[in-house]
């Protein structure tokens, strides 16, 4: 076995993603990792519930050997013997991110010899975390695309702070992923609007709706189709996500409700995102960026993206990638671009 590559939890933006990352190239790798200072810099530092189901998901699926596996501990070791595919059941136990945790589970068994099934119970839709329907409708295609085939299945939605949502993940393996450009969105083709609540009166969702129609009235552009929608859950909430279809990508824009949030605000919110986008000349939106770098070195040949701008949290992605691969990430800080010549790395 190989010397364990260390990693500084605490370098750049300093959070979860160091983690999550670090975690899916030592398993694709089988390289030995130590990672120190997690999430020092947070007001919780160490690893919070869905950081240690991440942890032990990936133990799991490595057949790994792992020392620091507590909540709060700054700092683990991993050693990842390879990566076995079969039926997993993960329970975060709190509202953390089920999108979160499947980050780093996604990428690995991706160049599994066999199939996998994912079941994994937590939140769905909360806070700074790409919820469900954004995994769905704007990752999902951007992935097939690269050659990665995800199949997501919502049987219970989860909020903060009960969370108990429930999804199943199904991922095929990947002989090769290829290359990737997503530098130009090209022209809008339809935009979709998810207002949707749970153990709350429909006439929220409908609030919701309405004032998105009359943002996108109020702002001249073509009417988007409204989905009003009761998830099943054992917690309340509420959500507007927007959808987008461009000719070369979809971009996704969500929004959350919380007491005392009233439901225009909730619309107001995803709608002011999505014409702020429009309006900018990134091609993929900042969830994107942030995960599909990975698979970008990852693949075959040369990849590119227009973002914006490079965020932190970006940054911070692209030095842990570079750490683990042979790859430089170029950067164009002007207009957000990254581009990078991938490894071809095959399973």
């Amino acid at each position: 076995m190989s010397v364990a590559l260390k990693i500084d939890g605490s370098h750049g933006e300093g959070g979860g993603q160091i983690l999550r990352t670090a975690l899916a190239l030592a398993a694709i790798l089988q390289q030995p990792v130590e990672i120190g200072n997690i999430r020092a810099g947070r007001k919780k530092p160490g690893l919070r519930p869905q950081h240690l189901t991440a942890v032990k998901a990936m133990a799991s699926i490595t057949a790994g050997k792992v020392v620091g596996a507590e909540l709060g501990s700054t700092s683990l070791s991993f050693e990842p013997q390879r990566i076995v595919p079969g039926s997993y059941s993960l329970d975060v136990g709190t509202a953390g991110s089920t999108s979160l945790v499947l980050q780093g589970m996604i990428p690995a068994l991706l160049f599994a010899k066999e199939e996998s099934r994912v079941v994994i119970t937590g939140g769905t839709h909360v806070p700074w975390s790409p919820c469900f329907h954004y995994m769905v409708e704007v990752f999902l295609p951007a992935l097939k695309r690269l050659g990665g085939v995800l199949q997501l299945e919502i049987k219970r939605w989860g909020w903060y702070p009960k969370g108990g949502g429930e999804v199943i993940a199904s991922i095929s393996p990947s002989a090769e992923l290829k290359g990737i450009d997503l530098t130009r969105r090209g022209k809008l083709q339809d935009t979709c609007v998810l207002s949707a609540v749970s153990n709350l009166p429909m006439s929220i969702a409908e609030r919701q709706g309405d004032q998105a129609l009359k943002r996108f009235s109020d702002h001249g552009d073509e009417m988007p189709q409204i989905e009003l929608l009761n998830g099943p859950s054992l917690g309340t909430g509420t959500v507007v996500f927007i959808r987008a279809s461009f000719e070369n990508v979809a971009a996704g824009f969500t929004s959350l409700g919380k007491r005392g949030k009233p439901a225009e605000k909730v619309a107001d919110n995803a709608c002011s995102d999505f014409f702020e986008f429009v309006a900018s000349i990134s091609a993929v939106d900042g969830h994107m960026a942030d995960q599909i770098v990975l698979y970008m070195a990852l693949a075959k040949g040369r990849s590119s993206l227009i973002a914006g701008r490079i965020t932190r949290h970006l940054a911070t992605n692209m030095w842990v990638i570079e750490q683990f691969l042979p790859v430089r990430f170029q950067v164009d800080e002007e207009a957000g671009g990254v581009s990078v010549e991938g490894v071809g790395f095959s399973g």
